[in-house]
């Protein structure tokens, strides 16, 4: 059963996620298969917004190839000064999270194993997904790389079966073709088909409607909505304000009085109420690759490659998603933990390595003057799709550098990482050995 309001005398309409077929009537077993694995609502058939987070993403893809780990805790991230990208259900049980340091990660977790991510795999698979859903509906908003948004609206027709059937026939979809699994949440608006998702992983179904939104979030944390981060929940936490139904209890004027335009978006919020539509157009707003070192570092030759390291991975993730960026952003976090970045707009958007290098390169010059860091990040913004390489009248090589490296990036592809390299990759690489 999924998302309607406990002890109502409503007729539900119910459908099967076995056999993919929907019905009237309530009852805990499909009327056609007997399976229990059915989802219930009274406007099951109605709804159209749709959800769909990929579960523990990379996790999955490395226990799907090894099923050996099928049973052990996978942690996908860097280095023992790491982060955590992502972890498997297991490792979750044991705290571990998400962004988490990796030295507490595995303090909660020390059996865990541990793998180095494989992006051009994940973005790989990622885009299978996509285009799973893109067969759907055009009205595909991606998030990131395992997660997006879909309005089914007036699908009916061309799928010949309502919203819920297609979103079933596609986690089917996913599980049998790809060996991974989706949850899905089905719902009115963006935010509350985002709120439904999380309520029933992994391999969740769970339907939500406007109409029983406030009595659902009511007893929920104000961080179950979306864009409530740590510190405004300290902030309302201290106003007395902890769960949604405190936000109910207030009127509209009030909260924007205290906290203006947001105290609106907080009051629309926890009624269940949300006005931005799916947007095709609203893609991913940054790539980016950044790493944790493990010892700090200071001397700027050293930072210097690691820069150019990074460039390659921003640049591949780029062309991996065919866009390009117009800003390019470098990140450094100091061995005393202060971050901060800097940012410089170019004259044509870009996905080259050598580019993104080039422009990164004097700002970090400008930084690497005896200070010790633990991280070091580069990436482009202000995204836009890629189109054929132009001359930059700025910089009359540019053609020149676009079209070796995509000529270098072909190699790559044919014959491995290592076919073609820079001399600084060579120095990188022979670094790499010595270590």
């Amino acid at each position: 059963m999924a998302g309607h309001v406990a002890g109502t005398t409503e007729c539900f309409n119910t459908a099967c996620r076995d056999c993919l077929q929907a019905s009237n009537g309530g009852g805990q077993r499909c009327p056609r298969c007997r399976s229990v694995r059915i989802v219930s609502h009274p406007k099951l058939l109605e709804l159209s917004i749709a959800h769909i987070d990929c579960d523990a993403f990379y996790a999955s893809i490395e226990k799907r190839d090894r099923p050996e780990l099928i049973a052990q805790p996978v942690i996908v991230g860097g280095g023992k000064r790491g982060v955590v990208s992502t972890c498997c259900y297991v490792a979750r049980t044991y705290g571990v999270r998400s962004a988490m340091p990796m030295f507490k990660a595995l303090k909660l977790c020390p059996n865990a194993v541990v793998i180095k991510g494989r992006m051009d795999l994940y973005v790989k698979e990622g885009r299978r997904i996509r285009e799973m859903m893109q067969t759907l509906t055009p009205l595909v908003e991606p998030v990131s790389i395992d997660e997006a948004y879909l309005d089914l609206s007036g699908t009916e027709a061309l799928h010949h079966a309502p919203p819920v059937i297609s979103l079933m026939q596609l986690q089917k979809q996913v599980e049998t073709e790809l060996g991974l699994t989706i949850s899905v949440g089905l719902a009115s608006n963006k935010f509350l088909a985002k709120t439904a998702s999380e309520a029933d992983k992994p391999r969740g179904f769970f339907a939500l409607s406007i109409d029983e939104a406030p009595t659902y979030l009511a007893e929920k944390s104000v961080r179950i909505i979306g864009g409530v981060g740590a510190q405004f929940e300290k902030k309302l936490n201290a106003d007395g304000i902890r769960t949604v139904a405190d936000i109910q209890k207030i009127d509209a004027k009030t909260l924007a009085l205290r906290y203006g335009e947001t105290g609106l978006w907080l009051h629309n919020c926890a009624f269940g109420r949300h006005e931005h539509k799916v947007d095709p157009a609203s893609e991913r707003k940054s790539v980016s690759s950044e790493t944790t070192f493990n010892e700090d570092i200071s001397d700027p030759k050293l930072l210097e490659d690691i820069l150019w390291r990074l460039s390659q991975r921003t640049a591949d993730r780029a062309k991996h998603s065919d866009v390009e960026g117009r800003v390019v952003t470098l990140k450094l976090k100091t061995h005393d933990f202060k971050s901060f970045t800097r940012r410089v707009s170019l004259n044509e958007p870009t996905q080259l390595a050598q580019t993104i290098f080039r422009a990164a390169k004097p700002m970090l010059s400008r930084e690497a003057l005896g200070e010790r860091y633990r991280l070091l990040g580069v990436g482009i913004s202000e995204l836009v799709d890629a189109k054929a390489d132009a001359l930059d009248l700025a910089d009359p090589k540019s053609l020149k550098r676009a079209k070796a490296e995509r000529a270098s990036d072909k190699a790559r592809e044919r014959f491995g990482a290592d076919a073609v390299m820079t001399g600084r990759g060579v120095r990188i690489s022979l670094t790499r050995r010595k270590d």
